[in-house]
C-alpha cells in the first residue's frame, strides 16, 4: 500500500469560472490560476502523484507551459491516471477535503466523485469528498480563496 497527500489554494477573483472536482458552480467567482485552477483535481493530482513517488503536478504540467493554459484539471487527471498505471499501481480510495467559506458543496459531491472515479477508472464508492467552512478565519474563511487536501492509496500490482 502507497500513501499521499496533495495539497491545493487558490484565490478567487471575478470574470472566472468556478470549477471543483470537474463541476461548474454557478458562483459570481471563479477560482485565479493557469489551467481551470480546480483546487480538488489538483490535490488529487498531487496525492496520486506523490503516492506513486513521480513528483507533483507542477513537475508534470508547469504553468509556464502554454499548452496547460486554460485547460481542463480532467485532462490533467487522466494523464495522472495514465502514469499511475505505468508505475504498475492501481488507485485503492481517494479522501478530499474542501475548504470553503461558500458556496455550499453538498449537492454537487455526489457529482465530483463521479468524474474523479471517471478519470480514474474506478467506482464512484471509492472516493470520498466532504467539505468545511474556515469559520470566518483566514483568506478561505473571509472568501477569498478556495482550497482542497487530498489523501490517495495506491496498491501496487506486481
Amino acid at each position: 500500500m502507497l500513501l499521499g497527500i496533495g495539497y491545493d489554494i487558490h484565490k478567487l477573483v471575478e470574470n472566472r469560472k468556478l470549477v471543483l472536482g470537474g463541476v461548474e458552480f454557478d458562483y459570481p467567482l471563479g477560482l485565479l490560476g493557469h489551467s481551470d485552477a480546480d483546487v480538488v483535481i489538483h490535490a488529487v493530482c498531487d496525492a496520486l502523484l506523490g503516492a506513486a513517488a513521480l513528483g507533483d503536478i507542477g513537475e508534470h504540467f508547469p504553468d509556464t507551459d502554454p499548452k496547460w493554459k486554460g485547460v481542463s484539471s480532467r485532462v490533467l487527471l487522466l494523464k495522472v491516471a495514465d502514469l499511475v498505471k505505468e508505475r504498475r499501481c492501481r488507485v485503492n480510495n481517494v479522501d478530499v477535503v474542501i475548504l470553503a467559506q461558500k458556496p455550499k458543496i453538498g449537492q454537487k459531491k455526489g457529482e465530483m466523485k463521479k468524474n474523479i472515479a471517471a478519470c480514474l477508472h474506478m467506482d464512484a464508492d471509492r472516493i470520498n469528498i466532504k467539505a468545511t467552512t474556515m469559520e470566518g478565519v483566514d483568506a478561505i474563511g473571509r472568501g477569498e480563496a478556495i482550497a482542497a487536501q487530498a489523501i490517495a492509496s495506491l496498491c501496487e500490482e506486481l
